[in-house]
């Protein structure tokens, strides 16, 4: 169907578009002015995610949409409803309670029947680019509706508390029976720790360790030399007793004995000097003799005593070292017990740190879970409060009108075209085409009266159409 077609159409039915369009317009407008007057108050609150100062600044992203869409979630639930009617208490009025019993006959429960009417009227529109949330609420009455609507934000705000502070509460006491098994347990912990250092006498492990160690040390240094002196005394008493006693250091450098053999030579040479000179049984050289036999004598005897002391400064190292390695035992004995007694008590220690360490993480959580417990602000804050508004927002009758316009005309056309369906006529040449599926060989042209036809006469003769006007006037005889 062309538009040249539906013009067509809507000009020969043109009663039933025109009674159709006034009527649904009419109809559209009069139930507009019929309709009761309902007024929208809007409120609008901030739910901020970091609602901690300090908090805020170290968490530099805005809200997401989980968390809006949660917030939304939270004004809508019958919770937040059911407070609304407790915080005005409008299940103790007579009236309303008169007409909860009319419908529902006492049956379910006044609170329940009143939060379900609320948020039907109630609408919550989140932003999109920000954590601002309004809270519309539509009644008859505009100061109910921005009643409503504050009433709505209030136990908006009051919700989320509680859903802040109930499970701190219950971690709070979570938590505080945890903290006193975690102090039981860090006091058996010391309490062994103490008893164990008590036992072993120990006031500074540490310290007195480091102690036994010097010690120990030295021990083992003196230890070492003392090994040096006895291996060096052995070799010169294994020299003294093999005979070679009088080449032993302590003999060479002893002053006494180097003073005896300074005499033995001289007298040797003396002896020499009187033998050549005076013979050999000379009474000098006799006394002479006797005095070499003595000197000789005198270097022997010393000679042995200094070489008795060397074996006896053996023994003395030999004992010296046997007591200083006995010592040297005893005491890497007494450390490596210490070294026991220092693990052990370690280990106690780490039980006590680690009980600490338990028991502090714990009494952290505790101290903050009860002051969230404790605290009285919320994430929420009202931004703007709803206010009676002075012009109803529904019905809009303007809006109302142009729908009912453009419904009328849509309406009218279908009638219209049902209207030729049901009596289907010929009224330009393309239906002749679609109907026959034949071509047109001419068109009648349209009875014309007097006035019409001096008119077009006019027409035709301004606009150089003779010859098509004589071949009209002969159509017309």
């Amino acid at each position: 169907m062309t538009i040249y077609q539906l013009f067509s159409i809507l000009l020969a039915r043109w009663k039933i578009a025109l009674s159709t369009f006034v009527a649904v317009v009419v109809l559209g407008v009069g139930v507009t002015l019929l309709l009761p007057k309902q007024y929208t108050a809007v409120a609008s609150v901030v739910a901020d995610a970091k609602p901690d100062p300090v908090s805020a600044l170290m968490y530099q992203s805005g809200a997401t949409s989980a968390f809006m869409a949660t917030q939304v979630d939270v004004i809508k639930s019958d919770r937040v409803a059911q407070k609304v009617v407790r915080n005005l208490k409008l299940a103790e009025n007579p009236a309303i309670r008169s007409q909860w019993m009319e419908a529902t006959k006492g049956e379910g429960d006044i609170v329940n029947w009143l939060s379900e009417g609320f948020q039907r009227n109630m609408e919550v529109r989140p932003s999109h680019e920000s954590n601002v949330i309004e809270v519309t609420y539509k009644a008859a009455d505009p100061r109910f509706a921005a009643g409503l609507a504050n009433a709505f934000v209030q136990a908006y705000i009051e919700t989320t508390l509680e859903l802040k502070v109930d499970p701190a509460r219950q971690y709070s006491s979570f938590f505080e029976t945890r903290a006193k098994d975690a102090r039981d347990v860090l006091e058996k912990a010391q309490a062994r720790l103490s008893a164990f250092q008590m036992d072993k006498g120990i006031i500074a492990s540490d310290e007195r360790l480091d102690v036994e160690n010097a010690r120990l040390n030295e021990l083992s240094s003196q230890l070492v030399a003392i090994q040096g002196l006895s291996a060096d005394s052995g070799s010169r008493q294994i020299q003294a007793n093999s005979g070679a006693g009088d080449r032993i250091q302590e003999v060479l450098n002893n002053p006494l004995i180097s003073g005896l053999k300074s005499d033995l030579s001289r007298a040797e040479v003396k002896l020499q000097e009187l033998s050549a000179r005076l013979g050999d049984n000379h009474p000098q050289v006799l006394e002479t003799k006797a005095n070499i036999a003595e000197l000789k004598i005198k270097v022997d005897a010393e000679t042995k005593r200094v070489t008795s002391g060397v074996g006896v400064t053996n023994t003395i190292n030999r004992q010296r070292e046997a007591e200083v390695r006995a010592s040297l035992e005893a005491q890497r004995a007494k450390v490596l017990r210490m070294k026991a007694t220092r693990d052990e008590g370690s280990v106690l220690l780490r039980d006590v740190e680690n009980a600490q360490k338990a028991y502090d993480v714990i009494q952290s959580r505790l101290n903050q879970s009860s002051l969230e417990s404790q605290t009285t602000l919320s994430n929420v804050n009202v931004l703007t409060q709803a206010v009676a508004p002075l012009r109803p927002s529904s019905p809009k009758l303007m809006l109302n009108g142009l729908i009912s316009v453009f419904l009328g005309t849509l309406l009218a056309i279908a009638l219209s075209l049902g209207a030729e369906l049901l009596d289907r006529r010929v009224r330009v040449q393309q239906d002749l085409v679609q109907t026959l599926g034949l071509p047109i060989i001419g068109v009648m042209p349209r009875p014309v009266s007097a006035g019409q036809h001096r008119g077009l006469k006019g027409l035709l003769l301004k606009q150089g159409f003779a010859n098509r006007l004589i071949a009209y006037k002969k159509g017309a005889a």
